[in-house]
């Protein structure tokens, strides 16, 4: 098969914002505790932290996490989590019917994040809090001094702010199984009146509204528009969440849900410049997808678990090969549309429905997602270019006319690169690809790169180094013009210089 690909320098989407690489972590399973922070370790530092997961994550080049829910959030207090930790409360957490300890809270994760290097994406509980207690804990985080809360966080030992910029009003309100879920109206007044305080607090900040927990919601468009018309003058963002799964073992249909994520993407912004013209608004709201990954291997284990346990075991989805090539075709969508996705979150970081997975007391082991997430963080920076594309198509059972090929082109102007990120879809036939380059004169190659040639269901929990990126020979440069092929089932890297 052959496809076609056409760019010019002078064609943009859009600048990709850092953000759109950002994770997760949840008081979830073993995502905090035998996840990032495990003071036993044998790598673990003077703050309990282990070393090697934030190596790991250094090699994701995550610059936003959002913390600490997720459902979590919505019963959470976080005055439990400052203060000596002797202090500190255990919690029944109702979200996933664990308990909380409190050994890690707010304090200690800011300090993480900074030696992960970082930033801290904050979630405030709307679920069984409200107005005040949002506004204290920005208080707390941001105001220099002089104040009840942000004299107590000097106490506390930390005496400059934390300065946290990006803060989520709740998780998923429309959700029935969120504690303190809430109508479109109730929410929409309430994060409408939280925003309004907080930006009283700290003008600074910005701020991402709930949207539905997902597309399939029985109130979705609706929801999105009501809570809109509430909050509008006062948000920046209006968040999307997509989570996939294989259960029918179909890979032709799995490979073609990135394109949900489209459709999700371009719907959901319709309705916000929709609630724009009405208001008559200056005003783009823009996107944050802060949750979105693979999520069922683990499901059918989680379901037989009993409650009340300490960091028990949840959503430790072991992810394969194809899992990989979805979650490429995933962060391919979200550059392609970046002219309105600000704000991405892989759900999550560690352990749970993550890259990175922890042996306690041993080692730390990458997933097959790891790999794409990691080339398109770390090279898919500057900006996005209008990419012509030419493939042939497939069908399946939920969607018409899916290209093979699912692609994306970015320059990056201060390196003078051009990156390309692409999946061949088929699963047996290769893409030979032709790519005219308009605009950028000579162009030399970088290098090229595959995720390729292994068995679909591969996972990497028993040979940690089953899987690599290996280099592509196949491409060829000459002028403008770039041609190579894409292995079957592959995920692809082609860097480019110009001059």
């Amino acid at each position: 098969m052959r496809a076609n690909v056409k760019v010019n320098k002078d064609r943009l989407v859009s600048e990709i914002d850092d953000r759109i690489y950002g994770s997760f972590i949840e008081h979830l399973g073993r995502a905090v505790y035998e996840g990032i922070y495990e003071p036993d370790h044998p790598t673990a530092n003077e703050l309990g932290f282990r070393e090697d997961v934030i190596e790991a994550v250094s090699e994701l080049n995550v610059p936003l996490v959002r913390y600490p829910g997720g459902n979590f959030v919505s019963g959470y207090k976080w005055e439990d989590g400052i203060g000596p930790r002797e202090n500190r409360p255990k919690r029944l957490d109702l979200a996933w019917r664990s308990v909380e300890t409190n050994e890690v809270g707010l304090h200690e994760f800011v300090d993480w994040a900074k030696q992960a290097n970082t930033e801290v994406n904050m979630a405030v509980n709307l679920g069984t809090r409200g107005v005040e207690a949002a506004c204290n804990l920005l208080e707390y985080s941001n105001h220099p001094g002089g104040t009840y809360w942000s004299d107590l966080r000097k106490e506390n030992g930390a005496e400059e702010p934390f300065n946290i910029q990006t803060w989520c009003l709740g998780n998923e309100m429309d959700g029935p199984w969120q504690i303190g879920a809430k109508t479109a109206d109730e929410y929409g007044r309430l994060a409408q009146e939280t925003a309004k305080a907080m930006k009283l607090v700290d003008d600074s900040i910005e701020l991402v509204l709930c949207g539905s927990s997902s597309n399939k919601m029985p109130t979705f468009g609706e929801w999105e528009y009501t809570v809109l018309d509430h909050a509008y003058d006062h948000i920046d963002y209006l968040s999307l969440h997509l989570y996939w799964e294989n259960f029918e073992n179909d890979l032709p249909n799995y490979l073609a849900k990135s394109m949900q994520m489209d459709s999700f993407i371009k719907d959901v912004a319709a309705i916000c410049d929709a609630v724009k013209a009405k208001k008559g608004s200056d005003k783009t709201i823009n996107l944050s997808f802060d949750e979105w990954n693979v999520w069922y291997h683990s499901k059918e284990a989680d379901s037989k678990r009993e409650p009340w346990d300490i960091a028990p075991p949840l959503l430790e989805d072991i992810y394969n090969f194809e899992d990989a090539l979805l979650v490429g075709c995933g962060l391919i969508t979200l550059l392609n549309n970046s002219d309105r996705v600000k704000i991405a979150c892989l759900a999550q970081l560690v352990n749970v429905i993550a890259p990175i997975m922890t042996v306690k007391d041993g080692e730390v082991w990458r997933q097959p997602t790891f790999y794409p997430f990691m080339q398109a963080s770390n090279y898919g920076r500057g900006h996005v270019l209008d990419l012509q594309l030419e493939s042939p198509t497939y069908d399946t059972k939920e969607f018409k006319n899916v290209p093979y090929l699912e692609s994306t082109a970015i320059v990056n102007e201060e390196k003078n690169e051009v990156v390309i990120f692409a999946v061949n879809r088929s699963e047996n036939e290769t893409l030979s690809i032709d790519v005219d380059l308009e605009g950028f004169g000579d162009l030399t190659i970088i290098e090229s790169t595959e995720l390729a040639d292994y068995d679909i269901k591969l996972t990497l929990d028993k040979d940690h180094e089953a899987m690599e990126i290996k280099d592509n020979h196949s491409f060829q440069s000459e002028g403008t013009n770039v041609k190579g092929d894409f292995k079957p089932l592959s995920w692809n890297m082609v860097r480019l210089q110009y001059k």
